[in-house]
């Protein structure tokens, strides 16, 4: 159990955040009147009251909100739970969707200590179930979520500046979610490989995603990066999808031969290079998806291997 400390927003983007007493919590938004409120995966951001005590002890003049949190919260190491823990207090309820973050431009903190503790020890969470909380609340965990938690990358130079309309990616999202996979990143990437690794990096790293699924960039084009980036954050190879992808294809189109993708593990995470046509796409999922919970679920720990008697 935790006890909110403080509760803190900010109607502005860019300005400090402060404190109130009571705060109103939107599903699926975020902070009634906070300005990082949104259709996105950080609606909420929280911090441990520990750890910013004892960053106070090292001689920091602090206050809440400092540090760009919204909640303030005794009891939790935050840094040490798992994304996907799901947390209440009154009607609201919280998931987990990201541990730290990275800071593009340092805080008058970091400028003044040489360091801020948010990038490490905060986390972000959506809000599932709306309601209010007030200081001096308690807040519970009371569970974790056990769908897998996924991303949907198209790579398209096109369709990056909207020169082309990605059919692939949304099409790919409402497959899987038929399949109760929960899908909380999707966006569209030029075709460069740098940008293209640093995006799977932080999906992996940061948000914890289960799979991504990759749909572009895996043909012969010079600018068909995907293959290589993904290779490149890579720990290790899941050669036995891609293989089972071109063979299911290849029935259908001997073009399938010419698809260059690749199928790699980075951490916890399956990282899954799909063809970029929808076709190929519902194709390749018609082949895989059947298989693929359990093959995540091993790699979770949460089932025994696949050798049978």
């Amino acid at each position: 159990m935790g006890i909110v400390k403080a509760i803190c927003i900010s109607e502005k983007k860019g300005t400090q955040k402060h404190r109130v007493e009571e705060a109103v919590f939107v599903e699926d938004w975020g902070i009634e009147k906070d300005a990082h409120a949104g259709k996105w995966h950080r609606q909420v951001s929280l911090l441990s009251y520990d750890k910013i005590e004892d960053f106070k002890k090292r001689g920091a003049e602090i206050i809440d909100g400092a540090f760009g949190e919204n909640l303030v919260v005794e009891g939790f190491d935050f840094r040490n739970l798992p994304v996907g823990t799901v947390f209440q207090c009154n009607d609201v309820i919280l998931e987990m969707t990201q541990i730290g973050k990275q800071c593009h431009s340092h805080c008058e903190i970091y400028k003044i200590m040489g360091e801020c503790i948010m990038p490490k020890e905060g986390v972000f969470a959506k809000v599932i179930q709306g309601g209010t909380i007030r200081t001096g609340d308690e807040l519970t965990i009371i569970g974790e979520r056990n769908r897998f938690r996924t991303a949907v990358l198209t790579l398209s130079d096109k369709g990056a500046v909207g020169e082309r309309e990605d059919k692939s990616g949304p099409l790919i999202r409402e497959i899987i979610e038929q399949y109760n996979y929960l899908v909380i990143d999707q966006r569209i990437l030029p075709d460069e490989q740098k940008t293209i690794e640093e995006t799977l990096i932080h999906l992996c790293d940061r948000l914890k995603v289960d799979l991504i699924l990759t749909t572009g960039g895996t043909g012969f084009s010079l600018r068909d990066r995907t293959p290589e980036a993904t290779l490149a954050v890579s720990d290790r190879l899941a050669p036995g999808i891609s293989e089972a992808i071109r063979a299911y294809s290849m029935q259908i189109t001997n073009r399938a031969m010419l698809s260059r993708g690749v199928s790699v593990l980075r951490g916890q995470t399956l990282i899954i290079n799909l063809p970029g046509s929808p076709k190929a796409v519902k194709e390749s999922l018609d082949c895989i998806l059947p298989a693929l919970g359990h093959g995540l679920e091993i790699l979770k720990g949460s089932a025994s291997e696949c050798a049978r008697p």
